[in-house]
This record gives C-alpha cells, sequence and structure tokens, in this order.
C-alpha cells in the first residue's frame, strides 16, 4: 500500500484532527509484514506542506520533517515505488483511461502510474481524487 502526503502530514501534525487514526496506519504498517511504500514526489510534497509558514503558524524544520521520513523508512516494510522501462507506456495507458486528468491532478495521476507500473493497488489517502483512477483502491484511514 502506498500512503500519500495528507496522511504523512496529518501523523506528523499535532495539531490535526486526524492525527490518531494516520498515525495508527502508519505503526501499522512499519510493524507488518506486507509492503509498503512511498514515492519520492510524495516524500517532496510532505516536506513541503510541512514546513510551509503559509499553512501552519508554525511550521517544521526541514530536519524535523526529515526525521520524521527518516523513522518511516528504518522500518524494513517500507521502500519507494520508482519508475520503470514501461513508466511512459503506463502514463499513456492511464491518461487514455482518465483522459480528464490536469493541473494538480497530475501530481495525482504520477502517482497512479507508479502504482500501476509496480503492481500496487492500494493507497493510504484522504485525498478523493485517486477514486478517478478505477484500477486503485483507496483507502481512507478514517474509515
Amino acid at each position: 500500500m502506498v500512503f500519500d502526503t495528507n496522511v504523512l502530514v496529518y501523523a506528523a501534525r499535532d495539531d490535526s484532527e486526524f492525527q490518531t487514526p494516520c498515525q495508527q496506519r502508519l505503526a501499522e504498517a512499519r510493524a507488518g509484514a506486507a509492503p509498503a511504500y512511498l514515492t519520492w514526489n510524495i516524500c517532496y510534497e510532505f516536506l513541503r506542506v510541512i514546513t510551509h509558514h503559509n499553512i501552519y503558524p508554525r511550521p517544521w524544520s526541514l530536519a524535523e520533517a526529515r526525521r520524521f521520513l527518516a523513522i518511516l523508512l528504518e522500518s524494513p516494510s517500507f521502500s519507494f515505488l520508482r519508475p520503470t522501462e514501461k513508466h511512459f507506456a503506463t502514463l499513456s495507458e492511464v491518461a487514455a483511461e482518465v483522459p480528464d486528468i490536469r493541473g494538480n491532478l497530475v501530481h495525482d495521476m504520477h502517482t497512479a502510474v507508479l502504482m500501476r507500473e509496480n503492481g500496487v493497488s492500494k493507497i493510504c489517502t484522504r485525498d478523493a481524487d485517486f477514486r478517478r483512477f478505477p484500477f486503485l483502491e483507496v483507502i481512507d484511514p478514517l474509515e
């Protein structure tokens, strides 16, 4: 299962009303035998959001945010989804299946493409936009 940016942010922020369920999902993934995934884009988006002064009155430092990611990545169950040699072909397939993707949704499409080409179908996210991709199973950590 892939963990999306919003789950990481909610788990990290003490002021998030969603912190507990998101922390629980991440803890289960870290302790479990099933593989758990991040993408570099998700990690950089997490770093951008959690350190942003316009989003949080007390944003995290980059060092704090990196420590949070390091804790996840110390777990043997977590690894990165990476593009393969079939990345562009998979992008073309997804673009044909979900042709109305544009703007900010391109970031979500990139995650969906990486998931498809690596054979991963589940994503833990609060972002309903991932439901646009019929080949993904969206798991909301609050449900």
